[in-house]
């Protein structure tokens, strides 16, 4: 138990200083290759900060646990919303552009009502997995299409960057592999202690699993809007998501189809689907203007009244 609890706060630490580096990078790239921050935000970073969600659930499916990687990806979208985007808001208010009003978040609620009626029979096949990863490959297709087809200066304000390309890519990377190596010790050290106290597998997956490998995407998000790349942190949060439904959900499905938790179904997908509704009603209503710390703090409370249920079944 004492070893979990030191790779518990040795994990912590490392994340919190490797996501300043990490989104540093990012930034300077973004400048560099002619690229928004928002749309690294959705390509590079949400592709990266993903990556703990596609190494937990490949490695619970390859050991008989499809529920915790199935839980692993509905939960991290959860957090993602709930907590991660919650925080960011609480931290520096957002302006959210046309793009990821009008595209980004629609494109998102799509691919949530998608992975829906894969989820809707309660089995989770191959061909549901080919399916999801086509459906990734044709979106990202296209996303990236239209985002090129047209100007994108007046999309966002780019700050002045003194980095040098060298430092970008050592900071990018650097921070990266640390986000990922302290993100895995940090849900490692987590299920151990949740195991030692009797915590279920489906639980362990929604929510220890599921914050701890989102903990790279809280991390990088928080600092890129105190950095100043707010954009960059919406764009992580919506990228990831997606990811999650079409990269991640197909892991357990490819590697070990079957049965899935009828509670995934009927609790944890809706919970999931209302926090996506509810975050795009927020930012339908903000308009134009920006989405501020009252939206944080109700997507925060839907999140803490998703945990308060989950505690009251699993009791």
């Amino acid at each position: 138990m004492l070893i979990a609890l030191l790779a518990c706060i040795i994990g912590l630490v490392l994340l919190v200083w490797s996501a300043d580096r990490f989104v540093a990078g990012a930034a300077g790239l973004a400048l560099r290759l002619g690229m928004t921050p928002m749309t690294v935000g959705l390509t590079l970073v949400a592709f990266g900060t993903s990556a703990p969600e596609i190494l937990v659930s490949a490695t619970a499916a390859l050991t008989g646990s499809s529920d915790l990687a199935i839980g692993n990806a509905l939960g991290s979208n959860i957090a993602n919303i709930g907590l991660v985007l919650a925080l960011t808001l609480i931290a520096r208010p957002i302006l959210i552009t046309a793009d990821t009003r009008h595209q980004d978040l629609p494109v998102y609620l799509l691919v949530a009502l998608l992975a829906g009626l894969f989820l809707l029979d309660g089995h989770l096949s191959r061909q549901d997995g080919i399916l999801l990863l086509a459906a990734m490959a044709l979106i990202g297709t296209l996303m990236w299409y239209f985002r090129r087809a047209r100007p994108e200066a007046a999309e966002v304000e780019i700050p002045e960057h003194a980095s040098t390309t060298g430092r970008d890519w050592w900071l990018f990377i650097s921070g990266l592999v640390v986000l990922l190596i302290s993100a895995r010790l940090l849900v490692w050290g987590a299920v151990k202690l949740a195991l030692g106290l009797g915590v279920s597998e489906t639980v362990i997956g929604l929510t220890l699993i599921a914050a701890g490998t989102s903990l790279p995407e809280l991390a990088a998000s928080v600092a890129a809007a105190l950095r100043g790349h707010a954009d960059l942190a919406i764009g992580n949060v919506v990228g990831s998501n997606v990811m999650n439904l079409l990269a991640v959900l197909p892991v357990p499905a490819l590697l070990a189809p079957g049965l899935i938790d009828p509670a995934l179904l009927l609790r944890d997908y809706p919970a999931m689907l209302g926090l996506s509704v509810l975050l795009m009603v927020l930012v339908l209503v903000a308009g134009r203007a920006r989405l501020g710390r009252l939206a944080g703090l109700i997507l925060l409370a839907g999140y803490a009244a998703y945990l308060t249920l989950l505690a009251a079944q699993s009791l």
